[in-house]
């Protein structure tokens, strides 16, 4: 009998250091996801020089095209480096590169240049890899949020100032299907 009451009150007394342990743990997940989007942001917004001079020595009266472009990388540079900084410059910098290559389909020998076709794929893999990134944050956010607003680890959260992560999410008008018209 002495012996299980022991045993329960180890217990009790183990459980809540276990519960920060893993709040602990879920608070470093989140920051090295967020670490992993935003070394892709970067490596995102390095790219874009690049291919913009590569499309403007083709294009060169498509000034707009690359005023906006530039203004869009570096709104998404100045961001605030949290989720919530980032996810409100991102959709900007996408519908630019949109138009950026919107401009390059009007010239075939910009398709078929080496340099142009070596940047895009690069952008294009870095946009695989931070669309993996965004879903890796987005899922240790989840396990994060869910344990802080659950009992009974909520008392832990609590005590241990543990707070509710912000999701990497897009805003609504980049989540409609855009018009085939």
């Amino acid at each position: 009998m002495i012996i299980g009451i022991v045993v329960a009150v180890v217990l009790l007394l183990a459980l809540p250091a276990i519960s920060y342990n893993r709040f602990v743990q879920q608070r470093a997940l989140v920051a090295n996801s967020w670490a992993n989007i935003d070394t892709e942001l970067k490596r995102r917004h390095d790219l874009i020089p690049n291919l913009v001079e590569t499309v403007r020595g083709y294009a060169a009266h498509e000034n707009a095209v690359f005023e906006a472009v530039t203004a869009a990388r570096n709104a998404a540079t100045q961001a605030p480096a949290t989720a919530a900084g980032r996810a409100s410059t991102e959709p900007a910098v996408q519908r630019c590169l949109g138009s950026l290559f919107a401009v390059a389909e009007a010239y075939p020998d910009l398709k078929a240049n080496a340099n142009f076709v070596a940047l895009q794929n690069e952008l294009t893999n870095t946009e695989d890899r931070l669309a993996a990134a965004r879903r890796f944050y987005n899922g240790n956010v989840r396990d994060l949020n869910r344990r802080v607003q659950s009992v009974p680890s909520n008392f832990i959260a609590n005590r241990g100032h543990f707070t509710a992560a912000d999701y990497f999410q897009i805003d609504a008008p980049e989540r409609e299907t855009p018009s085939v018209k």
